[in-house]
């Protein structure tokens, strides 16, 4: 049974839900923070091959849980390069420097469980780019969530995996 404040809700497989995108990355928004009370968000990044996420960064005020579907993530956590498979959970925790990509030439999925949500809404800023975005012009969208970026640590990573970035 359910309530105003708690209607039933199912996303088919099949079915549009917002999104948007940056570079090689797309992002499915299937539960957003209004739909819970802030409580989390749940994300889709659908990523083309050899595509990086994000740059190097961290947030201020929310933990990722990173559930990969298909292909193979990359990720580099607190200062460790990591790579995950289908069924692999990479752990984001708030305040820890981190940024991950599609490991390989192949597509990939992966779901992303943010909690307390907000920072999916960054995410959905990018749909309102008409140009692609400088690095000052991202850090000053990343900052208005909380979130730091360093772009000199990024480099590197996007060098060594071959990334599109």
């Amino acid at each position: 049974m359910s309530d105003q404040t708690n209607p039933v809700r199912l996303l088919a497989a099949g079915d549009t839900a917002p999104m948007a995108g940056l570079g090689g990355v797309r992002d499915r928004f299937m539960i957003d923070g209004s739909d819970t009370q802030g409580r989390f968000s749940l994300v889709q990044h659908l990523f083309e091959p050899r595509a990086l996420a994000a740059p190097m960064h961290r947030h201020r005020d929310e933990d990722e849980y990173s559930f990969v579907l298909t292909g193979r993530i990359g990720a580099i956590l607190d200062g460790v390069e990591v790579e995950a498979g289908p069924g692999d959970l990479l752990f984001k925790p708030r305040g820890q420097w981190h940024t991950f990509w599609n490991a390989t030439d192949e597509p990939a999925t992966l779901l992303e469980l943010i909690s307390p949500a907000g920072l999916e809404n960054l995410f959905k800023s990018f749909g309102d780019l008409t140009d692609e975005p400088t690095p000052e012009v991202l850090a000053e969208m990343a900052a208005k969530y909380g979130c730091d970026l360093d772009f000199p640590a990024t480099f590197p990573v996007v060098e060594r995996h071959g990334l599109a970035f």
